[in-house]
């Protein structure tokens, strides 16, 4: 089915664009949500009359959009979820998750404009995409753990907590001490090279 854009829709086209779309997915989505007009005759006479406004509207909204992007960056959203000893989530978050969790934090939004690809199943930082206007979106941090104390830990350290934590102190010290045996693993493999080099000469 050709269809005329009534707004910039990610990966098809620009406003006033005609595209071809599938029937059912214009008519299930972009026309009932007014995304879209079919194209015909009458409904492209009635685009071009209306294009300044739309035009002038759509302007004022990306304003508006750029502006509550600008609050949200560098947003981290905390989640706490209970998960096996490997991370694993017994369950999973949702882009429904994602959206309340923002909206908690400040900012309102629906699970419509949070942008997955699937759902999150395991403990950590993952990032999600929040389109808050067809010409703008942000990305914010979703921090999964299984306390609120872990899930500080993790956002300072950068490293998902997978195995049992009791506090805050000790999750610090889990942390240090991952990052602290993979720097020693890598002084150890470089001291091999050089005893084996030494052993050569």
């Amino acid at each position: 089915m050709q269809i005329i854009l009534l707004e910039r829709i990610e990966k098809l086209g620009q406003m006033g664009d005609l595209v071809n779309v599938k029937t059912g997915y214009a008519r299930n989505y972009l026309i009932p949500q007014g995304k879209a007009l079919r194209a015909n005759k009458a409904n492209t006479q009635r685009f071009e009359a209306e294009r300044a406004q739309r035009e002038a509207n759509n302007l004022e909204l990306r304003k508006d959009a750029e502006t509550e992007a600008a609050k949200m960056q560098g947003l981290a959203v905390n989640m706490v979820r209970a998960a096996s000893e490997m991370g694993q989530l017994f369950g999973s978050v949702t882009s429904r998750d994602i959206a309340e969790a923002v909206t908690e934090a400040g900012f309102t939004i629906d699970r419509n404009q949070v942008v997955m690809d699937r759902s999150i199943k395991a403990l950590g930082l993952t990032e999600a995409r929040i389109r808050l206007h067809p010409e703008v979106s942000v990305t914010v941090v979703v921090n999964i753990a299984r306390s609120l104390a872990e899930a500080e830990t993790q956002l300072k350290t950068g490293i998902a907590i997978t195995g049992e934590i009791t506090d805050d102190e000790t999750a610090v010290e889990a942390a240090e001490t991952e990052a602290s045996t993979a720097a020693d693993d890598s002084a150890d493999a470089s001291t091999d090279g050089d005893r084996a080099d030494t052993n050569e000469a």
